[in-house]
Protein backbone atom coordinates (compact mmCIF):
# COMPACT_ATOMS: atom_id res chain seq x y z
CA UNK A 1 0.00 0.00 0.00
CA UNK A 2 1.62 3.24 -1.14
CA UNK A 3 1.82 5.91 1.55
CA UNK A 4 3.43 9.25 0.80
CA UNK A 5 6.40 10.28 2.97
CA UNK A 6 4.43 13.22 4.39
CA UNK A 7 1.49 11.05 5.45
CA UNK A 8 3.84 8.42 6.86
CA UNK A 9 5.58 11.06 8.97
CA UNK A 10 2.23 12.50 10.07
CA UNK A 11 1.10 9.04 11.26
CA UNK A 12 4.34 7.93 12.89
CA UNK A 13 5.99 11.11 14.11
CA UNK A 14 6.15 12.23 17.75
CA UNK A 15 2.96 14.32 17.48
CA UNK A 16 0.90 11.28 16.50
CA UNK A 17 -0.89 9.07 19.01
CA UNK A 18 1.04 5.91 20.01
CA UNK A 19 -2.00 3.78 19.10
CA UNK A 20 -1.82 5.12 15.55
CA UNK A 21 1.94 4.54 15.34
CA UNK A 22 1.52 0.99 16.64
CA UNK A 23 -1.22 0.20 14.13
CA UNK A 24 0.68 1.76 11.23
CA UNK A 25 3.85 -0.22 11.89
CA UNK A 26 2.05 -3.53 12.37
CA UNK A 27 -0.99 -3.34 10.07
CA UNK A 28 0.21 -1.17 7.18
CA UNK A 29 3.93 -1.88 7.08
CA UNK A 30 3.71 -5.40 8.52
CA UNK A 31 6.42 -4.97 11.15
CA UNK A 32 7.04 -7.70 13.68
CA UNK A 33 5.78 -7.18 17.25
CA UNK A 34 9.46 -7.49 18.21
CA UNK A 35 10.41 -4.47 16.11
CA UNK A 36 11.79 -1.72 18.37
CA UNK A 37 9.43 0.91 16.92
CA UNK A 38 6.43 -1.33 17.50
CA UNK A 39 7.43 -2.08 21.08
CA UNK A 40 8.03 1.59 21.90
CA UNK A 41 4.69 2.62 20.46
CA UNK A 42 2.79 -0.15 22.25
CA UNK A 43 4.46 0.60 25.56
CA UNK A 44 3.44 4.26 25.25
CA UNK A 45 -0.29 3.49 24.86
CA UNK A 46 -1.96 4.50 28.11
CA UNK A 47 1.00 6.64 29.15
CA UNK A 48 0.51 9.39 26.57
CA UNK A 49 -2.12 10.34 24.01
CA UNK A 50 -5.79 9.45 23.74
CA UNK A 51 -5.77 6.41 26.02
CA UNK A 52 -3.88 8.27 28.73
CA UNK A 53 -6.36 11.14 28.63
CA UNK A 54 -9.32 8.77 28.92
CA UNK A 55 -7.71 6.87 31.79
CA UNK A 56 -6.84 10.08 33.63
CA UNK A 57 -10.59 10.56 34.25
CA UNK A 58 -11.15 7.04 35.62
CA UNK A 59 -12.29 6.54 39.21
CA UNK A 60 -10.30 4.17 41.46
CA UNK A 61 -12.78 1.29 41.12
CA UNK A 62 -12.59 1.38 37.30
CA UNK A 63 -15.68 3.38 36.34
CA UNK A 64 -16.17 6.78 34.71
CA UNK A 65 -18.58 9.68 35.25
CA UNK A 66 -21.40 7.99 37.17
CA UNK A 67 -21.22 6.18 40.48
CA UNK A 68 -23.39 3.47 41.91
CA UNK A 69 -23.75 -0.27 42.05
CA UNK A 70 -26.11 -0.94 39.12
CA UNK A 71 -25.31 -2.32 35.70
CA UNK A 72 -27.09 0.64 34.11
CA UNK A 73 -24.61 3.19 35.40
CA UNK A 74 -21.91 1.55 33.27
CA UNK A 75 -24.02 2.17 30.15
CA UNK A 76 -25.74 5.56 30.50
CA UNK A 77 -25.40 8.35 29.76
CA UNK A 78 -24.16 7.54 26.30
CA UNK A 79 -21.32 7.80 25.21
CA UNK A 80 -19.12 8.90 28.05
CA UNK A 81 -19.47 6.29 30.79
CA UNK A 82 -17.57 3.07 31.40
CA UNK A 83 -18.91 0.78 28.67
CA UNK A 84 -18.16 3.22 25.89
CA UNK A 85 -14.73 4.20 27.16
CA UNK A 86 -13.78 0.55 27.58
CA UNK A 87 -14.66 -0.10 23.91
CA UNK A 88 -12.41 2.75 22.80
CA UNK A 89 -9.54 1.74 25.08
CA UNK A 90 -9.68 -1.78 23.65
CA UNK A 91 -9.57 -0.34 20.12
CA UNK A 92 -6.57 1.76 21.08
CA UNK A 93 -4.62 -1.33 22.12
CA UNK A 94 -4.94 -1.45 25.91
CA UNK A 95 -4.99 -4.78 27.71
CA UNK A 96 -5.35 -6.34 31.14
CA UNK A 97 -1.60 -5.92 31.62
CA UNK A 98 -2.55 -2.45 32.86
CA UNK A 99 -4.25 -2.55 36.30
CA UNK A 100 -6.57 0.29 35.28
CA UNK A 101 -7.96 -1.90 32.49
CA UNK A 102 -8.31 -4.87 34.84
CA UNK A 103 -10.45 -2.79 37.18
CA UNK A 104 -12.82 -1.78 34.39
CA UNK A 105 -13.00 -5.23 32.83
CA UNK A 106 -13.76 -6.90 36.14
CA UNK A 107 -16.40 -4.28 36.88
CA UNK A 108 -18.16 -5.11 33.60
CA UNK A 109 -17.88 -8.86 34.20
CA UNK A 110 -19.23 -8.53 37.71
CA UNK A 111 -22.09 -6.13 36.96
CA UNK A 112 -23.23 -7.59 33.62
CA UNK A 113 -23.05 -11.33 34.25
CA UNK A 114 -26.61 -12.62 34.31
CA UNK A 115 -28.13 -15.74 35.82
CA UNK A 116 -27.13 -17.68 32.73
CA UNK A 117 -23.49 -16.80 33.42
CA UNK A 118 -23.00 -14.81 30.23
CA UNK A 119 -23.15 -11.12 29.32
CA UNK A 120 -26.51 -11.23 27.55
CA UNK A 121 -28.60 -10.83 30.68
CA UNK A 122 -28.65 -7.03 30.85
CA UNK A 123 -30.48 -6.51 27.55
CA UNK A 124 -30.36 -9.68 25.48
CA UNK A 125 -29.11 -7.57 22.57
CA UNK A 126 -26.19 -8.67 20.41
CA UNK A 127 -25.07 -5.05 20.00
CA UNK A 128 -24.41 -4.79 23.74
CA UNK A 129 -23.16 -8.34 24.28
CA UNK A 130 -21.03 -8.36 21.13
CA UNK A 131 -19.36 -5.10 22.06
CA UNK A 132 -18.63 -6.37 25.56
CA UNK A 133 -17.19 -9.66 24.27
CA UNK A 134 -15.07 -7.93 21.63
CA UNK A 135 -13.74 -5.51 24.24
CA UNK A 136 -12.93 -8.20 26.78
CA UNK A 137 -11.26 -10.39 24.17
CA UNK A 138 -9.02 -7.49 23.19
CA UNK A 139 -8.27 -6.86 26.84
CA UNK A 140 -7.11 -10.48 27.16
CA UNK A 141 -10.07 -12.19 28.84
CA UNK A 142 -10.63 -14.85 26.18
CA UNK A 143 -10.40 -17.71 28.65
CA UNK A 144 -12.76 -16.21 31.20
CA UNK A 145 -15.82 -18.50 31.67
CA UNK A 146 -18.25 -15.59 31.30
CA UNK A 147 -16.66 -14.58 28.00
CA UNK A 148 -16.71 -18.17 26.77
CA UNK A 149 -20.41 -18.53 27.61
CA UNK A 150 -21.09 -15.19 25.92
CA UNK A 151 -19.36 -16.39 22.75
CA UNK A 152 -21.64 -19.43 22.74
CA UNK A 153 -24.65 -17.10 23.18
CA UNK A 154 -23.58 -15.05 20.15
CA UNK A 155 -23.32 -18.21 18.06
CA UNK A 156 -26.75 -19.40 19.22
CA UNK A 157 -28.46 -16.11 18.45
CA UNK A 158 -27.24 -15.94 14.85
CA UNK A 159 -30.16 -15.76 12.42
CA UNK A 160 -30.85 -18.40 9.78
CA UNK A 161 -29.59 -16.02 7.05
CA UNK A 162 -26.21 -15.68 8.79
CA UNK A 163 -26.71 -12.20 10.22
CA UNK A 164 -27.60 -10.84 13.63
CA UNK A 165 -30.10 -8.24 14.80
CA UNK A 166 -30.15 -6.17 17.96
CA UNK A 167 -33.94 -6.13 18.00
CA UNK A 168 -36.55 -8.90 17.55
CA UNK A 169 -36.38 -10.12 13.96
CA UNK A 170 -36.27 -13.36 12.01
CA UNK A 171 -33.52 -12.00 9.77
CA UNK A 172 -30.21 -10.28 10.27
CA UNK A 173 -29.21 -6.74 9.38
CA UNK A 174 -25.91 -5.15 8.42
CA UNK A 175 -26.36 -2.91 11.45
CA UNK A 176 -25.98 -5.98 13.69
CA UNK A 177 -22.23 -6.19 13.11
CA UNK A 178 -21.16 -6.71 16.72
CA UNK A 179 -21.66 -10.48 16.72
CA UNK A 180 -19.27 -11.10 13.84
CA UNK A 181 -16.84 -8.47 15.15
CA UNK A 182 -16.67 -10.26 18.49
CA UNK A 183 -16.03 -13.66 16.91
CA UNK A 184 -13.34 -12.11 14.71
CA UNK A 185 -11.31 -11.32 17.84
CA UNK A 186 -10.97 -14.99 18.79
CA UNK A 187 -7.55 -16.23 17.66
CA UNK A 188 -7.83 -18.74 14.82
CA UNK A 189 -6.32 -21.56 16.82
CA UNK A 190 -8.88 -20.99 19.61
CA UNK A 191 -11.99 -21.17 17.41
CA UNK A 192 -14.02 -24.33 17.76
CA UNK A 193 -16.11 -25.71 14.92
CA UNK A 194 -19.24 -23.81 15.96
CA UNK A 195 -17.37 -20.51 15.97
CA UNK A 196 -15.69 -21.20 12.62
CA UNK A 197 -19.00 -22.08 11.04
CA UNK A 198 -20.68 -19.01 12.55
CA UNK A 199 -17.92 -16.78 11.16
CA UNK A 200 -18.28 -18.32 7.71
CA UNK A 201 -22.04 -17.78 7.71
CA UNK A 202 -21.70 -14.25 9.06
CA UNK A 203 -19.06 -13.30 6.49
CA UNK A 204 -21.20 -14.67 3.69
CA UNK A 205 -24.14 -12.58 4.94
CA UNK A 206 -22.08 -9.39 4.59
CA UNK A 207 -20.47 -10.39 1.31
CA UNK A 208 -23.83 -11.31 -0.18
CA UNK A 209 -24.97 -7.75 0.57
CA UNK A 210 -21.66 -6.22 -0.63
CA UNK A 211 -21.53 -4.61 2.85
CA UNK A 212 -24.06 -1.96 1.77
CA UNK A 213 -27.09 -3.33 -0.08
CA UNK A 214 -30.00 -3.80 2.27
CA UNK A 215 -33.40 -2.49 1.29
CA UNK A 216 -34.46 -0.48 -1.71
CA UNK A 217 -32.49 2.67 -0.89
CA UNK A 218 -29.05 3.26 0.52
CA UNK A 219 -28.88 4.24 4.17
CA UNK A 220 -26.87 7.50 4.37
CA UNK A 221 -25.12 6.94 7.75
CA UNK A 222 -23.47 3.80 6.37
CA UNK A 223 -21.60 5.99 3.88
CA UNK A 224 -20.09 8.31 6.48
CA UNK A 225 -16.90 7.55 8.42
CA UNK A 226 -17.18 7.86 12.20
CA UNK A 227 -15.08 7.12 15.24
CA UNK A 228 -15.87 6.02 17.89
CA UNK A 229 -18.41 3.73 16.23
CA UNK A 230 -19.89 2.43 19.50
CA UNK A 231 -22.64 0.23 18.03
CA UNK A 232 -23.18 2.08 14.74
CA UNK A 233 -22.31 0.49 11.42
CA UNK A 234 -20.62 2.06 8.42
CA UNK A 235 -18.79 0.60 5.43
CA UNK A 236 -15.39 1.06 7.05
CA UNK A 237 -16.59 -1.09 9.97
CA UNK A 238 -17.66 -3.82 7.54
CA UNK A 239 -14.39 -3.65 5.62
CA UNK A 240 -12.35 -3.85 8.80
CA UNK A 241 -14.15 -6.97 10.03
CA UNK A 242 -14.18 -8.83 6.71
CA UNK A 243 -10.59 -8.00 5.80
CA UNK A 244 -9.33 -9.00 9.25
CA UNK A 245 -11.12 -12.32 8.83
CA UNK A 246 -9.18 -12.97 5.63
CA UNK A 247 -11.80 -12.00 3.03
CA UNK A 248 -9.86 -9.01 1.70
CA UNK A 249 -9.47 -10.51 -1.77
CA UNK A 250 -13.15 -11.39 -2.20
CA UNK A 251 -14.41 -9.57 -5.28
CA UNK A 252 -17.70 -8.77 -3.55
CA UNK A 253 -15.83 -6.25 -1.40
CA UNK A 254 -14.99 -4.28 -4.55
CA UNK A 255 -17.79 -1.67 -4.32
CA UNK A 256 -17.02 -0.95 -0.66
CA UNK A 257 -13.28 -0.73 -1.37
CA UNK A 258 -13.92 1.74 -4.19
CA UNK A 259 -16.10 3.78 -1.84
CA UNK A 260 -13.26 3.89 0.70
CA UNK A 261 -10.77 4.93 -1.97
CA UNK A 262 -13.13 7.70 -3.06
CA UNK A 263 -13.08 9.11 0.49
CA UNK A 264 -9.33 9.71 0.34
CA UNK A 265 -8.48 13.39 0.38
CA UNK A 266 -6.07 14.97 -2.11
CA UNK A 267 -3.37 15.06 0.59
CA UNK A 268 -3.60 11.26 1.04
CA UNK A 269 -5.53 11.32 4.32
CA UNK A 270 -9.06 10.45 5.37
CA UNK A 271 -11.40 12.49 7.57
CA UNK A 272 -14.14 11.63 10.02
CA UNK A 273 -17.45 12.76 8.56
CA UNK A 274 -19.39 13.25 11.79
CA UNK A 275 -19.72 12.44 15.46
CA UNK A 276 -22.23 9.80 16.52
CA UNK A 277 -25.14 10.07 16.64
CA UNK A 278 -25.63 12.06 13.44
CA UNK A 279 -28.84 10.48 12.18
CA UNK A 280 -32.45 11.47 12.53
CA UNK A 281 -34.08 8.86 14.79
CA UNK A 282 -37.41 9.47 13.07
CA UNK A 283 -35.92 8.13 9.83
CA UNK A 284 -33.37 5.67 11.13
CA UNK A 285 -35.51 3.78 13.62
CA UNK A 286 -33.21 4.58 16.54
CA UNK A 287 -34.28 6.15 19.77
CA UNK A 288 -31.99 8.09 22.08
CA UNK A 289 -33.35 8.22 25.60
CA UNK A 290 -31.22 11.18 26.55
CA UNK A 291 -29.07 12.79 27.24
CA UNK A 292 -26.41 11.76 24.70
CA UNK A 293 -22.84 13.08 24.80
CA UNK A 294 -20.50 12.28 21.90
CA UNK A 295 -17.07 10.94 22.86
CA UNK A 296 -14.63 12.66 20.50
CA UNK A 297 -10.95 11.89 19.91
CA UNK A 298 -10.59 14.02 16.78
CA UNK A 299 -12.78 16.69 15.18
CA UNK A 300 -14.83 15.81 12.08
CA UNK A 301 -14.12 17.24 8.62
CA UNK A 302 -10.37 17.49 9.22
CA UNK A 303 -7.58 15.01 8.45
CA UNK A 304 -7.96 12.18 10.98
CA UNK A 305 -5.04 10.01 11.99
CA UNK A 306 -7.40 7.29 13.23
CA UNK A 307 -9.51 7.21 10.06
CA UNK A 308 -6.36 7.29 7.93
CA UNK A 309 -4.57 4.41 9.64
CA UNK A 310 -7.85 2.47 9.66
CA UNK A 311 -8.36 3.02 5.93
CA UNK A 312 -4.74 2.20 5.07
CA UNK A 313 -4.92 -0.99 7.14
CA UNK A 314 -8.06 -2.09 5.30
CA UNK A 315 -6.67 -1.26 1.85
CA UNK A 316 -3.45 -3.12 2.65
CA UNK A 317 -5.51 -6.25 3.33
CA UNK A 318 -7.81 -5.66 0.35
CA UNK A 319 -5.30 -4.79 -2.37
CA UNK A 320 -6.11 -7.85 -4.53
CA UNK A 321 -9.83 -6.87 -4.47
Amino acid sequence: MHVSPSVRTWLTGPSSDPSVRWRFWTEVEGCSPRDARVRRAHQAIGRTGWAARLLAQQFPDGHWVTSGSSAQELYRPKYIVSNWRAIVLADLGMSRDDPRIRRTAELILRRWSGRSGDLSGRTGEVCVTGNAVRTLLRFGYGNHPTVQRSIAWIVRTQKSDGGWHCFPSRTGTLDGWEGLAALAEIPEDSRDESVRRSIERGAEFYLRHHLMNEGRTRYPPWFRIHYPNHYYYDLLVGLRILSRLGYGSDRRLGPAVRWLQSKRRPDGTWALDADHPDLDPRRGGYEFPGPVFPLRLEPPAEPSRWATVEALSVLTRCEPA
